[in-house]
């Protein structure tokens, strides 16, 4: 049969030489490899998506010609388009091309009749039975934009690299562009205002966001209804897919495998894929390595814990959007407060916002005092900066006004370094917000104090118990 295929091949071959040069003979026909033949349509593999559509856009009237002649008028022509090579232990992949005409494709041609075999365009996994039935849409959330996305040297990689992107899906080199980075700091905010960028620059485009929960629910279900093909082929419209959380295809093997797939056809065609993950690609465990080497094909932009600057920036700017001010010192204390992510920061802003409100006082510092001791856990409010500070001025008989002042007497010197040290050492905080908490000392009296104490506690065994003792105050070692 392959015999029959090959010879009925080269006879085409022969009529279409006729007609083109050596050059784009050798260029885009040595290549395609002749599958079958049947039901009277000849199937021809090409290597991939852009060599199917040159072939589609410059040379339908030639392979109609010999067509014609080799199969007869009613012969017909389709194609597979590998999008995977393999390897010694996968065999090649490939894939038919979803399309959004019916089965039948005509092309006018010298009067002629060129047919292609297209399967109908693909029904929306969304509305499959047992999940939502929702219209197709893009599943973006409009509130998420750049102009609410604050930069900061935390993220300033990630936003240019989605901006860049969103002026030019699929052009650039950051395709697949994958954003990573712990909880809250942003992730899901800028792979949508991606999004939502492209879909106001090129509405033309299918844009899809979908968390990797969705995907693999949807393609359960489809293995379900028997039907991975409706599945598989809707994914392939896409032009710009944007997937959340994809450490969550970690260990589903069968998942796995249908989004390298789809990973290969829509980067082979050109479209933009965008990846989110809680950690970089190297950390990726249970995912296959042939789809890991694939999430490094672009760029991979991390983004990190917000500073000092970026935190009073992110407050300033949802406290604007409500049309709210409050005074820098608040700002600032709640910037020093809240380290950890612009998701619990964001948090504790809404939650002052509703205090001022339900209490009618204006936002100022006890406010802000106080809704930080009603949301944080009981192990943050334990290493709180005002609990570490009780602490120390209980133990030195000191008022907490003369540990933050500007007395330089050494019975109020000591203590001072003694609660700089354990700031520095029980918290997070960087050295310029230990020094705020201290009359706004700037952070090289910070280290002088943390250094005075830690060569204290070396040469005198008085300051090292004294600080263990604080330190067991909070069950934990000054070591």
């Amino acid at each position: 049969m392959q015999k029959g295929v090959n010879e009925l091949w080269n006879k085409c071959l022969m009529i279409i030489r006729e007609d083109i040069s050596e050059h784009n003979f050798n260029t885009w026909f040595t290549p395609i490899v002749p599958l079958k033949f049947s039901n009277n349509t000849l199937t021809l593999e090409v290597p991939s998506q852009f060599f199917y559509e040159w072939l589609e856009e410059n040379y339908v009237s030639i392979f109609r010609k010999a067509i014609d002649l080799v199969i007869g008028k009613n012969g017909m022509l389709e194609y597979s388009v590998v999008i995977d090579k393999g390897d010694r232990k996968n065999p090649p992949i490939a894939f038919n091309l979803p399309t959004n005409h019916s089965n039948q494709n005509s092309y006018n041609s010298h009067s002629d009749k060129y047919s292609s075999n297209q399967p109908q365009a693909a029904k929306n996994p969304f509305q499959f039975k047992d999940l939502d039935s929702l219209e197709l849409d893009s599943y973006l959330i409009p509130k998420y934009t750049f102009d609410k996305f604050i930069e900061g040297d935390c993220n300033r990689l990630g936003r240019a690299a989605g901006m860049a992107v969103s002026n030019k899906p699929g052009l650039t080199s950051f395709n697949p562009l994958m954003i990573y980075g712990g909880v809250g700091l942003g992730k899901t905010h800028l792979i949508q205002a991606i999004g939502n960028q492209i879909k106001d620059q090129f509405p033309e485009k299918f844009v899809l966001y979908v968390s990797t929960e969705k995907f693999t629910n949807q393609f359960v279900n489809a293995i379900r209804n028997n039907s991975i093909e409706t599945f598989t082929n809707f994914y392939l419209q896409v032009d710009v897919l944007i997937i959340d959380d994809v450490q969550f295809l970690s260990g589903k093997e069968k998942t796995q495998e249908t989004f390298f797939n789809i990973f290969n056809h829509l980067h082979q065609s050109g479209k933009q894929i965008i990846l989110s993950s809680d950690r970089a690609p190297r950390d990726l465990a249970g995912m296959e390595d042939r789809l890991l080497s694939r999430f490094k094909w672009g760029l991979t932009a991390d983004l990190q814990q917000p500073d000092f600057e970026t935190r009073i920036a992110i407050i300033q700017k949802k406290l604007q959007d409500d049309g709210i001010q409050i005074n820098i010192d608040v700002l600032e204390y709640l910037a020093n407060s809240i380290q950890t992510n612009v998701r619990e920061l964001e948090g504790v802003i809404i939650s002052l916002m509703a205090q001022a409100s339900l209490t009618r006082k204006e936002i100022d510092i006890e406010l802000a005092k106080t809704t930080l001791k009603s949301i944080v856990n009981d192990q943050e409010k334990e290493l709180s900066v005002d609990n570490i500070l009780d602490v120390v001025t209980l133990h030195f008989d000191v008022d907490l006004q003369t540990l933050q002042g500007k007395c330089r007497k050494k019975e109020n010197v000591f203590p001072r370094q003694v609660a700089m040290y354990m700031l520095k050492e029980l918290t997070n905080l960087p050295l310029k917000s230990i020094g705020y908490h201290f009359g706004g000392r700037d952070h090289s009296t910070v280290i002088h104090a943390v250094q005075s104490i830690s060569e204290a506690m070396e040469t005198d065994k008085s300051v090292e118990k004294t600080v263990r003792n604080l330190f067991n105050r909070f069950n934990l070692s000054s070591n």
